[in-house]
């Protein structure tokens, strides 16, 4: 019972006010809803600008102009491509109706150059023209005017131009403009097909008050109708009603900052209304529906919020609990207990999920690092190294001996010695370079290469071994089987908040199903080094976030460049156990 009264309260408090209020909502809803209207309209002018501007940027920069206008030698083929340009423009898009270069004083082509100029027509004198050349670089656009260019024609158009600079070392000092004649149906269209009522309509002024388009331009022109241009170019307001009786005018104004037209919707403020009184009949109608409803469903409502509450409730405290397994509730309604409930429901088995999926993660980072550990440095590598040595000390090459053998050190005592599962770029790069000393010395004329890293980046951390296994990977599957000698460039430098370690080299290169399965695991090849691309990029996503990691580039028969990126602050940045 308590229910049914306060659904009835509610229900005539609620009409009361929607009836005190329903001129004012409905005069709001029709101004938000004719704003959006005339903001679209707005984008959809500024877009097909936009996309004739580049048609008229494309054509106006291009050489066979450049040559066409300026130049002093024979321009015909340049004519010839030109028109070829222009015609193919023209029969693809029917709302050109003209478009051509010229020099004032000097050569002209218009449309397919069948079109020959007005020789009457002062061109420096037209709108167009003008506002192109006091244009630095950009193109001007026009109100709607009658074009005179072409003997013979006189269409209404909107023009859009643009100086052409004369690029060419000549010595002439002389420009020449390009333009655009829009078919005045063009923008019609674009207006036409927005309807903001029976009575409203659209129309567009430029930035001096002058009619671009309006649906009834005609009868502007002979003063048979007018419409109020100085108070839409003065408004302070998007909005500007005129009186507010129903015999008033809603104006909204759109202005685009591309053009510097002023797009207007104008509706009547009295068909703004005529439904209000519909509407007050309708809020008694359903009023009056709500109530006999209210009375006959209270009861209801009340036996079926308790009973899923309840459950709800229980379910909470085996969560609490930790018994995530016997949680789910039974959704059995599709009202808002029912929608909370399988909210619950989704939310404990997202939880459950995130907690294997974080002790999975912990695992396979565990099994990661101790791979990486107990694959630092591996047999056949060592092997082939010791043979090298007593090789060359077999040689009396005591120098180069000497340098292995130090180089070799190094190797060992970073990948064995050092216990840390972090060290610093710098660090991980020297430990590059004494892999890359023993690998020179090994394969002679076969191998150059070149470390270049940024002194502000050697101090990040970084998971150990990581460049080694990337640059094994470059040397025998990339610059072993290059006839001629390979380089190999390790390059460091910090971008944005990021540090990048780039691997390069120009051997033989990957094909694009090979960089497709790179990150795939694979069977490890004790042959090498076991760690492996796969490993490097788990271990270094494990710990830095999907974000973060080795992307390649290759070409065949050009070579392959590994990048490494990981962040430059890392408080937090991975996790430890």
């Amino acid at each position: 019972m308590a229910i049914s009264v306060l659904v009835l309260c509610a229900v005539v408090i609620v009409t009361a006010v929607s009836m005190r209020y329903t001129r004012s909502s409905i005069f709001e809803n029709s101004v938000v809803y004719t704003k959006t209207i005339i903001q679209q309209m707005t984008q959809n002018i500024d877009s097909y600008i936009d996309y004739m501007d580049n048609i008229a940027l494309m054509v106006s920069e291009s050489d066979d102009v450049q040559n066409f206008l300026f130049s002093d030698n024979d321009s015909s083929e340049f004519r010839k491509r030109l028109s070829s340009q222009y015609s193919t423009i023209l029969n693809s898009r029917n709302d050109i109706r003209n478009l051509g270069v010229l020099c004032v004083g000097g050569k002209y082509l218009v449309n397919e150059g069948t079109q020959t100029l007005n020789p009457y027509l002062d061109i420096e004198g037209q709108e167009w023209y003008q506002k192109a050349m006091s244009s630095e670089g950009a193109s001007s656009l026009t109100s709607s005017h009658v074009q005179h260019v072409i003997q013979g024609e006189r269409p209404w158009v909107i023009t859009l131009s643009r100086r052409i600079p004369n690029n060419l070392d000549n010595g002439k000092d002389r420009d020449g403009i390009f333009f655009i004649d829009l078919n005045y149906s063009a923008i019609s269209g674009l207006c036409d097909n927005n309807s903001i009522g029976e009575k409203g309509y659209i129309f567009i002024v430029d930035e001096n008050g002058n009619i671009v388009y309006h649906p009834q331009q005609q009868q502007l022109y002979n003063e048979l109708q007018t419409e109020n241009i100085d108070i839409v170019m003065n408004a302070d307001s998007d909005t500007v009603i005129t009186d507010n009786s129903d015999n008033g005018k809603l104006y909204t104004i759109s202005r685009s900052e591309k053009t510097g037209w002023t797009v207007v919707g104008c509706m009547n403020v009295g068909e703004l209304m005529k439904n209000s009184r519909q509407a007050q009949s309708i809020y008694i109608l359903m009023a009056a529906a709500l109530v006999v409803i209210a009375l006959l469903i209270s009861n209801l409502i009340a036996r079926n919020i308790t009973l899923p509450i309840q459950r709800l409730r229980d379910s909470m405290a085996k969560v609490q609990e930790g018994d995530f397994e016997t949680a789910d509730v039974e959704v059995v309604s599709e009202n808002e207990i029912g929608s909370l409930t399988t909210s619950f429901n989704v939310m404990t088995h997202r939880i459950q999920e995130l907690m294997e999926q974080n002790i999975y993660e912990q695992k396979e980072k565990r099994k990661s690092e101790l791979k990486a550990l107990q694959s630092q440095i591996n047999p056949h590598f060592l092997y082939n190294t010791l043979d090298s040595i007593i090789w060359m000390a077999e040689g009396k090459k005591n120098e180069e001996v000497v340098l292995m053998t130090a180089s070799l050190a190094r190797l060992l005592r970073q990948s064995i010695s050092n216990e840390d599962e972090l060290v610093s770029v710098g660090q991980e790069v020297e430990y590059a370079r004494s892999y890359l000393t023993i690998q020179k010395m090994r394969y002679k004329d076969k191998l150059e290469f070149q470390i270049d890293v940024a002194p502000e980046i050697s101090k990040v951390m970084i998971i150990k071994l990581v460049l080694q296994p990337i640059i094994e990977n470059a040397i025998y599957h990339g610059l072993k089987y290059k006839e001629s000698r390979g380089l190999l460039i390790v390059h460091g430098y910090a971008e944005n908040d990021r540090a990048v370690l780039e691997i390069i080299d120009n051997g033989v290169g990957m094909d694009q199903q090979t960089l497709d399965h790179i990150f795939e695991r694979h069977k490890v090849n004790y042959n090498s080094n076991g760690v492996g691309v796969y490993n490097v990029q788990k271990r270094l996503q494990l710990y830095y976030g999907s974000d973060f990691g080795i992307t390649y580039r290759s070409r065949v028969g050009e070579g392959t460049m590994a990048t490494i990126t990981i962040p430059m602050n890392q408080e937090g940045a991975h996790e430890t156990t």
